[in-house]
C-alpha cells in the first residue's frame, strides 16, 4: 500500500474509533428521538379555508349567468385526477396534474383558477394570486368561476397583510353574478 492510502485508512480508522465514543451515541440516541415525535408540519393553508371562504360562496352566489369554455377529454380527466388528490390533502400531486393540464390549454380559466385554490392550500399566497389573476383575467366576467377568482384574491390579499385590497376584491366578487333576466 502506497503512502497516501496508509494515511487513508489510518483517518477511516480513527473516525470510526470516534463513533463508538459514550458522548457520539449520546447525540445519535438524542436525535433518532427527536425524529421520533416529528411530524411534517401542515401546509399553512386550511383546506377547508378554501372550501368555505371560495367555494361555498361563489356556489351560493351562482344563480346567474354561468360561462363554461369547452375543454379538452385529457384536461377535463387531469381536472379530476386532481380534485381527487386535492380531496384526500395531497396539494402537490394536484398541484403537478393542474401543471400538466395547463401545458394542454395554459389559458383556461378553470384550470388557472383551480391552481390557485391549490396554492392557498398549500399557504403561497403570492401564487394563489398570480393564478387567480390569470384566471380572471382569461375567463368571464360573470358567474361562478369570475366569484371564485374575486374570493381567492380577497383571500391571498388577506392572507398576505393587504386588508383594504381583500376588501376590495370581496366587493368584487359580488359584482360576477348577473342574474339572467325576468322575461327574456
Amino acid at each position: 500500500m502506497n503512502h497516501s492510502g496508509e494515511r487513508s485508512l489510518a483517518r477511516r480508522t480513527e473516525a470510526a474509533r470516534r463513533l463508538r465514543t459514550p458522548l457520539t451515541f449520546s447525540v445519535a440516541a438524542f436525535l433518532l428521538s427527536a425524529c421520533v415525535g416529528w411530524t411534517p408540519s401542515a401546509p399553512t393553508g386550511a383546506p377547508d379555508m378554501v372550501e368555505t371562504e371560495v367555494r361555498v360562496p361563489a356556489s351560493q352566489d351562482s344563480a346567474g349567468v354561468q360561462v363554461f369554455p369547452l375543454q379538452n377529454p385529457a384536461v377535463k380527466e387531469l381536472l379530476a385526477d386532481a380534485s381527487s388528490a386535492e380531496s384526500v390533502g395531497d396539494y402537490g400531486k394536484a398541484a403537478v396534474l393542474l401543471e400538466r393540464a395547463l401545458r394542454i390549454e395554459p389559458r383556461d380559466p378553470e384550470i388557472l383558477q383551480s391552481m390557485a385554490e391549490v396554492q392557498l392550500q398549500n399557504g403561497d399566497y403570492e401564487q394563489a394570486l398570480t393564478f387567480a389573476v390569470r384566471s380572471y383575467d382569461s375567463g368571464p366576467r360573470v358567474g361562478e368561476i369570475c366569484s371564485r377568482n374575486w374570493r381567492t384574491i380577497g383571500v391571498a390579499r388577506e392572507r398576505l397583510g393587504d386588508r383594504s385590497g381583500s376588501v376590495e376584491a370581496i366587493e368584487r366578487a359580488s359584482r360576477c353574478m348577473s342574474t339572467r333576466p325576468e322575461r327574456l
